[in-house]
This record gives structure tokens, C-alpha cells and sequence, in this order.
């Protein structure tokens, strides 16, 4: 990989396991509180969360979902090829619950704007926050700001932050990578 290291495996560990006692000691047993996790990059970060929650912390009965933002951003027409949706997944009403969205990487703000209104369909909830691994200061296109962030990098528009989950690249790393660079 061409780019610099931002996170490696361990630091990765290390942030899950503090976004999650954070969590916990904001939602103590999670009773009124859903996690929702963006498709598709913030699905690995929101079952990692959920495997910590439940295996290390006893948190019984979590609801966790699924959310496709495709046909709700405000750009989605802006492409010349045909986007491909992901399957959403919330068996739940989130009516009056504290939902936490969970993303990878925050960066226009344009993916969390779009779950905001996507989640409309499944009821009115009490509260919504954000999580995020990587917080991309100076990149907001809108005023959304994280309630939970593993790391805050400064990033010039010439880069980008990519995320390798061991599910899909055999390796948990983040790194930070010239704008035209090739990812395996």
C-alpha cells in the first residue's frame, strides 16, 4: 500500500474496545438503544462492536440493523453507471429508542445526512448519535459531528483514508493514501 499507516491492527483493537465502553457508559444495558450500522463499510465496524458488546461486556438482547443510504443521498443520480444497492436490514421499530449510527469513516457528511432521513421509515427514535472509526476534520460538507470517534485526522482533499477489515482484506489497517492511488 502506497499511502502512510494511520492505524494498525492493534490500535484498531484498542479504539473498538474504548468506542465500546463508551457506548456502554452511555447506554448502560442497551434496554431503549439500537446500533445501526451504514452499508456497507460500517457494517464490519458495527458487528466488530456488537461481538466486543456481547463477548466482553454481557450485553444481553442488543438490536443491531443494517442501513443502505443509496437511493436517499443527494447525490446518487451524479454517477454514469448504475449504483448497486445493499440489502437493509432492521427487523426493529427504532419509535422512541436511542439509535447510534455506526460509520467508518466520516468524511462530507453527505452518507450520515442521508441515514437521517432513511431512518424516518422506521419510526421517529428518541435519539440519534454518531459513530465513527475515522473523523476527517476539515473535509464537512454539512454540520454533522461525531458523538463517538476512534481517531480525528486532518486530511487534504488530495487524500483519502482507507479502511481494510480482516473480513474482506485479510488484515484490520487504516491507512491514508494519495487521491489517485491504487487500492487493492
Amino acid at each position: 500500500m502506497i499511502g502512510k499507516t494511520l492505524l494498525t491492527s492493534k490500535e484498531i483493537d484498542i479504539i473498538l474496545h474504548r468506542l465500546a465502553c463508551q457506548l456502554i457508559e452511555n447506554h448502560n444495558d442497551f434496554s431503549n438503544t439500537v446500533l445501526i450500522g451504514l452499508q456497507p463499510r460500517g457494517t464490519y465496524l458495527m458487528q466488530r462492536l456488537e461481538k466486543i458488546l456481547i463477548e466482553n461486556y454481557q450485553i444481553k438482547n442488543l438490536e443491531v440493523g443494517l442501513l443502505d443510504t443509496t437511493f436517499y443521498r443527494d447525490d446518487f443520480r451524479r454517477n454514469d453507471e448504475p449504483l448497486k444497492a445493499t440489502p437493509t436490514k432492521i427487523d426493529f421499530l427504532i419509535e422512541n429508542k436511542e439509535v447510534v449510527i455506526v460509520d467508518d469513516v466520516l468524511y462530507s457528511g453527505r452518507s450520515v445526512r442521508a441515514a437521517l432521513t432513511a431512518l424516518q421509515d422506521f419510526g421517529r427514535p428518541k435519539n440519534i448519535e454518531l459513530l465513527v472509526l475515522i473523523d476527517r476534520r476539515f473535509s464537512r460538507h454539512l454540520p454533522i459531528q461525531p458523538n463517538y470517534r476512534g481517531r480525528q485526522v486532518d486530511v487534504i482533499n488530495e487524500e483519502k483514508v482507507i479502511v481494510y477489515w480482516k473480513e474482506t482484506h485479510q488484515k484490520d489497517e487504516i491507512y491514508l493514501v494519495p487521491k489517485q492511488a491504487k487500492i487493492d
